[in-house]
């Protein structure tokens, strides 16, 4: 299966995720959470990266990184290479430290479009809420010291850490009074909903291989047609990307769900469960809730018969109470615990 395109350009934001192997804990002791930031200052010090906001939880990181230069790929490698190396090395073991690629979603960061900034870093700051680590009844959502929300609390930064451009997006002035303001924002909503990001943010989260509108897409998609030296209808290209790649993440979910429910992944074993077999029903669900891969491919790819099969199956999970948890406790193990 062809790898996700990396899309590289000048002045390009991304919101950046790496897991653990197999969902493992990557940062054990502070030693590992200070080491792993050490890598990254290294990392935007001789690669001109700006971070507007970056959290570390158990078994993943979350970064909102600005690149001035086309260098993600060659940043990431170095960063995550490093790391892993003296992960390895401190524990005496050899081995991949990190589950597969990492995910980077590019962002408009325009002026003119804020929105899409916005809702990935409140989305990073509020990560220890929805964990149910900081905020609310369990403290200071800014006292929670992996996080850049500390920095935006206490005024004092790294200088790879870049504020102003998250409180500008917010209309903050660009000093102690704004990042007090951005501070009490976030604490309001990790004490009165729990972190939770509202539907809208949560389908623009969940699309997958973009953040911004259709314009940012097709400025994107003109970046692949000119790596690749040709014209191409823009609608008709963007459907094809949107569909490979929601394709890709669904076929990531089987391949990493299926074995967590005791799934058989092969075709030939798939065709001989029944096509309403719960663990279908659950993954199909997953699929549905975080990619727009369609009933169609679903049903053909779980072997659950029509594609309205899919939708009543993707239905009885929803309305279950103990299958909604399940799903639920599926979601967060593969997607980080965001």
């Amino acid at each position: 299966m062809a790898r996700p395109l990396r899309f590289q350009y000048p002045g390009a934001l991304y919101h950046v995720m790496a897991r653990g192997d197999g969902g493992k804990p990557v940062f054990v002791t502070d030693d590992d959470r200070l080491v792993f930031l050490s890598r990254l200052g290294e990392t935007c010090a001789s690669c001109g990266w700006r971070v507007h906001a970056w959290v570390l939880m158990g078994n993943h990181f979350h970064l909102l990184i600005e690149t001035p230069l086309p260098n993600l790929v060659a940043g990431m490698k170095w960063l995550l290479g490093t790391f892993s190396q003296g992960w390895n090395r401190a524990r005496q073991r050899q081995g991949h430290v990190f589950q597969g690629r990492y995910k980077s979603v590019p962002l408009n960061g325009s002026d003119a479009d804020t929105c899409y900034f916005r809702i990935v870093a409140d989305y990073i700051h509020l990560n220890p809420a929805r964990a149910g680590l900081a905020g609310g009844r369990a403290g200071k959502l800014a006292g929670y010291r992996w996080s850049s929300l500390l920095s935006y609390a206490g005024g004092k930064a790294p200088p790879w850490l870049e504020m102003e451009r998250v409180l500008n997006s917010f209309e903050l002035a660009k000093d102690g009074r704004g990042r007090r303001a951005y501070v009490a924002w976030l604490e309001a909503r990790a004490s009165n909903d729990g972190g939770n990001i509202d539907p809208v943010a949560q389908e623009a989260l969940r699309r997958g291989w973009y953040l911004g509108e259709e314009t940012f897409r097709d400025r994107l998609l003109s970046l692949v047609d000119k790596a690749k030296g040709i014209r191409t209808r823009v609608s008709r290209k963007a459907a094809g990307l949107e569909k490979d790649y929601s394709e890709k993440d669904a076929e990531q979910i089987i391949r990493r769900c299926g074995p967590e429910l005791g799934m058989p992944l092969g075709e030939k074993d798939l065709g001989h469960l029944r096509k309403g077999d719960q663990r279908k029903a659950l993954i199909a669900a997953l699929i549905r809730w975080r990619t727009a891969a369609s009933t169609e491919w679903i049903a053909k790819r779980l072997h659950m018969g029509h594609p309205g099969s899919v939708s009543r199956q993707v239905g009885i999970v929803k309305k279950d109470r103990k299958l909604r948890k399940k799903l639920h406790d599926l979601d967060k193990m593969f997607y980080c615990g965001d």
